[in-house]
């Protein structure tokens, strides 16, 4: 006897359906083709084991099982629960009429119950595209699938469950979410705030105008200084995700498994912070069956770089098309995936190798040589793209021990939220320009024009100061957005003289 499961697999951000055609017939043998990778193979161990402790069996006769397209290559074990059901179906055990309604997925332990898949969410907009009735599941995932609405999501937590509902009609337990009202009420309780962070004003001023223009940022400073602990504050700065960046952003995180057990969605924006030892198939994605790397990870929030200079120069390097193009494609012989991977650089570094170049009380124990060496790690493409370079230095100790907190992360943010608005409105014609860092040298012509005294202030800074040619584009879309937090129509010269301060690595002296 023939009987359709049907289930799904994840290429990329999107899911393909595939039939698991099941025939028992006389004979005796179980044979599996359709391209199942060693997981799927493996899995009728996992389901003889299962079926038996819940009182069922594998028939002992010849029992074919297809994945259709058999072309595809399908992997991981979220194949046990459909590969059972179909078994059980097509072998008489059960009564499941209306079986081919659903999309059914999970993987088995030995007692029946369910281990959690990964893709539930991608697989759940493929089912509601596809016209399924229902998606079953394991329970820790319910919650990311129900974001998908007009489909019906039944988190089980054994196969049982799920054999009483086709056999003897027991209804599932449908799992329903509000998604908007689980997306807004985590907007504002950020993990990280910067009430907690003592002193540097001036940079918290950088990360607000970082945050409010979408720029890219680097930090010099010497250790302590407190590089790492603002870095990672930023995310709680940032405009909170519309519900279109929170899909997207959820979707990726559950290609790779890394939604968290009975959570929906994402309503943080990711914060990635990988070690410098990272490979660059680990930073950009790939592998010989594609997976997001930590660049699309950090989509449409913050990828953080902590000591630049001590990643490998062929890993930074390969950020640079994805920094400009805001996706990457990832090519095999035979198929090709894009990600997307809209993030924010911050980086941060130590200014020498001995870490204390441009501390005032601590002694220069580099030589030239050696800090050339070491700044010459970070290739100039690189921080062509990186539009604001700040110095940090230590905090002193009547800061330290101050009572009084900073100003906290939601109050920073209404004014970021702010000036992201009016960038929205000034760019609504433009198709991929949403804010001032994604502005091009025509745009730039347009949108920051300069009165006399603005231009002559920003020619002897030029000159005065040896900034370099790159480093005149990005003042003035610096400028731009301190002009946006202050309401201001037009960039005037206490914008560019701001923004000409944050241009530290361009100056003489440092990359020579």
């Amino acid at each position: 006897m023939l009987k359709k499961v049907f289930a799904s697999a994840v290429f990329g951000v999107e899911a393909s359906t595939i039939t698991v055609e099941v025939n028992v017939d006389k004979g005796v043998g179980y044979h599996l083709v359709g391209l199942p990778d060693n997981a799927i193979k493996e899995s009728n161990y996992r389901i003889a084991a299962a079926l038996q402790n819940n009182g069922f069996r594998i028939p002992g006769k010849k029992i074919t099982i297809n994945m259709a397209p058999a072309d595809l290559r399908k992997e991981g074990s979220a194949y046990d629960l459909t590969l059972a059901i179909g078994i059980l179906a097509a072998s008489n055990q059960i009564k499941a009429e209306d079986l081919e309604d659903y999309l059914i997925m999970g993987e088995l332990s030995l007692d029946g119950s369910l281990q959690p898949i990964k893709g539930a969410l991608p697989i759940a907009v493929k089912a509601r595209e596809e016209g399924f009735k229902g998606f079953i599941l394991p329970i820790q995932n319910a919650k990311e699938a129900a974001i998908v609405n007009d489909l019906k999501v039944f988190g089980v937590e054994n196969i049982n469950q799920v054999i009483n509902h086709f056999d003897k009609g027991e209804q599932l337990e449908q799992t329903i979410i509000n998604t908007r009202e689980e997306f807004y009420k985590n907007l504002d309780f950020p993990e990280f705030d910067f009430a907690d962070v003592k002193g540097q004003e001036s940079i918290k001023r950088c990360m607000e105008i970082a945050a409010a223009g979408g720029h890219n940022i680097i930090l010099i400073g010497p250790p302590g200084s407190g590089k790492t602990m603002l870095a990672k504050r930023l995310p709680s700065v940032l405009p909170p995700m519309t519900l279109h960046e929170a899909l997207e952003t959820t979707k990726i995180h559950s290609v790779v498994g890394r939604v968290k057990a009975h959570a929906g969605l994402m309503a943080q924006r990711p914060f990635r912070s990988p070690h410098h030892t990272i490979s660059n198939v680990a930073l950009v994605g790939g592998g010989s069956y594609p997976q997001p790397g930590e660049i699309s990870l950090s989509h449409n929030g913050v990828l953080f770089l902590d000591e630049l200079p001590e990643f490998k120069r062929e890993v930074l390097e390969v950020m640079r098309q994805p920094l400009e193009d805001r996706e990457v494609t990832i090519s095999r012989a035979k198929f090709t995936v894009t990600y997307p991977s809209s993030f924010m650089l911050v980086a941060s570094m130590n200014p020498s190798p001995s870490g204390y170049f441009n501390d005032p009380d601590a002694p220069i124990t580099s030589s030239p040589a050696e800090m050339q060496r070491y700044m010459g790690k970070i290739s100039g493409p690189l921080l062509d793209r990186i539009d604001i370079h700040i110095e940090v230095t230590p905090v002193p100790f009547e800061k330290l021990s101050e009572e009084r907190k900073g100003e906290s992360s939601v109050e920073i943010r209404k004014r970021v939220t702010a000036a992201r608005e009016v960038q929205t409105n000034r760019f609504k014609a433009l198709e991929n320009v949403h804010y001032n860092a994604q502005m091009n040298t025509k745009q730039i012509r347009e949108y920051c024009k300069l009165d006399d005294a603005s231009l002559q202030l920003l020619k002897s800074a030029m000159e005065r100061l040896n900034l370099s040619a790159r480093a005149y584009d990005r003042i003035l879309k610096v400028a731009r957005t301190i002009a946006d937090l202050e309401g201001a129509t037009d960039v005037k010269g206490n914008h560019i003289s701001e923004a000409i301060q944050y241009r530290s690595l361009d100056r003489d002296g440092w990359l020579g």
